[in-house]
């Protein structure tokens, strides 16, 4: 239970970081505003088309009786919105991530810097190019693993009082999770850490991961929310991916040589998946 405060501590100090260096908020705003507009866009299309949906989904409802088929494709509408809403906060942050790239990697970096007592920070040693398509390769590969839970989400949200109590709750903690590894992915890049590894980390210590992307979980719900906490959810990010860096350093297995290069291959580093 430790690691779940620790990790809420992150996410609080990033949004202290960012409120404390007005101008880096302001520029980390930008990509979330972008991706707000985009998705205002989907949900308008999805919110005027579901009835139409969900009526061409379940044409076997067509011959009973009222009130059974208003309440079932009322479900499928519940069911559906809750679906898509698990894709949807996690893409969010996926989009705004890839569309973002370098404005967070700046940000990031100036994390680094600022924590850092030489004032340095890591570097990935890739052009922009190289470390956009790792973004978007790793986002799209994240993205799948998310659907395929949220596939089975959406079944098993079907089962009475199950599907209505347990897999939302699951939902949320999936979510989380994957929100945590999308917004640490930029200091991990940087570091060289490739997404198993990413994930194999985030995995040990699952109530950080969760403590981090809980809170973030639920208020990215409410898409302008997630916007104003997106820069400072990527400050506490890079503040929990410096400290697990410093504790495996502590263990040795660092993350990134001491020259702040990453290595050829991390094996080290494998070591602590379960």
């Amino acid at each position: 239970m430790h690691d779940l405060g620790t990790g809420f501590g992150y996410l609080w100090s990033g949004q202290r970081w960012v409120a404390s260096h007005g101008r880096w908020f302001g520029f980390g705003l930008l990509p979330g505003l972008v991706t707000l507009a985009l998705y205002v866009g989907v949900f308008i299309g999805a919110a005027f088309g579901v009835g139409d949906f969900t009526a061409w989904a379940s044409p076997f409802a067509d011959d009973w009786d009222s009130p059974w088929r208003g309440l079932f494709r009322g479900l499928l509408v519940v069911v559906l919105f809750g679906f898509g809403a698990l894709i949807a906060v996690v893409a969010f942050t996926a989009i705004t991530l890839v569309i973002g790239q370098p404005f967070y990697e700046r940000l990031s970096e100036q994390v680094d810097r600022s924590e850092s007592a030489q004032g340095t920070a890591p570097e990935s040693g890739n052009g922009f190019g190289r470390d956009l398509w790792i973004s978007t390769r790793d986002s799209v590969r994240l993205l799948i693993r998310v659907l395929a839970w949220a596939v089975l989400l959406f079944v098993l949200g079907f089962i009475p009082v199950l599907g209505q109590t347990v897999v939302p709750v699951i939902g949320i903690g999936v979510t989380a999770f994957f929100l945590a590894q999308e917004l640490t992915a930029v200091a991990w890049q940087r570091r060289g850490v490739e997404l198993r590894e990413q994930l194999a980390v985030l995995r040990a210590r699952r109530m950080l991961a969760w403590g981090f992307g809980l809170p973030l979980a639920l208020v990215f719900l409410i898409p302008f929310v997630a916007v104003l906490l997106m820069p400072g959810a990527v400050a506490g990010a890079t503040l929990m991916v410096r400290s697990l860096d410093v504790e495996n350093r502590t263990n040795g297995k660092p993350l990134i040589s001491e020259a702040m290069t990453p290595p050829p291959a991390l094996t080290a580093f494998r070591a602590v998946s379960p």
